[in-house]
């Protein structure tokens, strides 16, 4: 893969269908410090030690970690960073983590629930953000590009050693959102799905995503409380008309076509128009286990691999 670690790299050839860029959307001004080359490359990464923990997720920040490794070795991938980095620093030290750890954030979309602006300046030197080319200008406009970034389409890209990302771009709002797979390749196969802030589930999602170990996905609303709310019309609109959120039964729809094999993460739950027992109820009896994610309080570790 190209580093893009100055300015002037930008107009390198590609070596992979992940473009590596410092800023195409025109901002070639650099960062006041010198941003290192990336560290030696860490041994593969084994799925039974590989664990996600939902930071938060909701209106007010979404940001959930992959958890790599133990000891030296150990690394941290951030799925959307919409926490501040003070905030994100708290959470990964109840974990005995810290900020350095963090190796690269892979953005769902920019909104600024799942794209909080501290991490331009917060991001640890050798990290890097990953993003669909659909969000390259906003990037752009919002200054991100001026960090190392990694710029993907529909082609699988390698996140690390043994761990490999298929991306689908679904409809939200004017950009789209980006869901992933992500598979673990090493002696000990696993998957994990990630898919929130959708618009509908399509055909292209449940194909990319079917039969993953863990699901996680978002259980927006529930369509009744969401009618009854004193939202604008307006907002209710945007959210339920198929390019904004999923509701509990959407969900359950989606879950039960994707079959995943042993976990679902119910993301985003709205806290006007949701609760988590609405959420849970269309998941009784379901073959699998079922964790409800908060705005403000970390999921358990959700191990990939048993």
């Amino acid at each position: 893969m190209h580093d893009a670690t100055h300015p002037n790299a930008r107009n390198a050839p590609l070596t992979s269908p992940a473009q590596s860029l410092w800023d195409l959307a025109g901002d070639t001004t650099p960062l006041t410090r010198v941003i290192p080359t990336r560290p030696a490359p860490l041994p593969a990464i084994c799925a039974t030690r590989s664990r996600l923990v939902v930071l938060a997720s909701g209106s007010t920040g979404n940001c959930s970690a992959l958890i790599h490794g133990e000891g030296k070795n150990l690394r941290v991938t951030l799925i959307d960073a919409g926490l501040s980095p003070a905030r994100t620093k708290k959470m990964l030290a109840t974990m005995d983590l810290t900020l350095d750890r963090v190796d690269e954030v892979v953005f769902t979309h920019l909104d600024a629930d799942h794209a909080h602006k501290g991490w331009i300046k917060a991001l640890p030197d050798h990290a890097r953000f990953w993003m669909h080319k659909r969000h390259r200008s906003r990037a752009g406009r919002d200054g991100f590009l001026r960090r190392k970034t990694n710029i993907f389409e529909s082609d699988t890209f390698e996140l690390a050693r043994g761990v490999r990302v298929l991306p689908t771009l679904l409809a939200h709002d004017q950009l789209g959102v980006a869901a992933f797979r992500f598979e673990w390749c090493g002696e000990r196969s696993a998957s994990l799905g990630y898919a929130t802030d959708l618009g509908r589930v399509t055909d292209e999602l449940t194909d990319r995503l079917r039969g993953v170990d863990v699901l996680a996905i978002e259980s927006n609303y529930c369509p009744v409380m969401q009618r009854a709310s004193d939202r604008p019309d307006f907002l209710k609109d945007r959210i339920m008309n198929g390019a904004g959120h999923l509701s509990n039964e959407e969900c359950r729809g989606a879950v039960a076509a994707i079959a995943p094999k042993r976990e679902v993460v119910l993301l985003h739950l709205s806290r006007q128009c949701n609760a988590p027992d609405l959420a849970t109820r269309y998941h009784d009896g379901a073959p699998y286990r079922v964790s409800v994610s908060a705005h403000d309080t970390p999921t358990r570790p959700i191990p990939m691999a048993i």
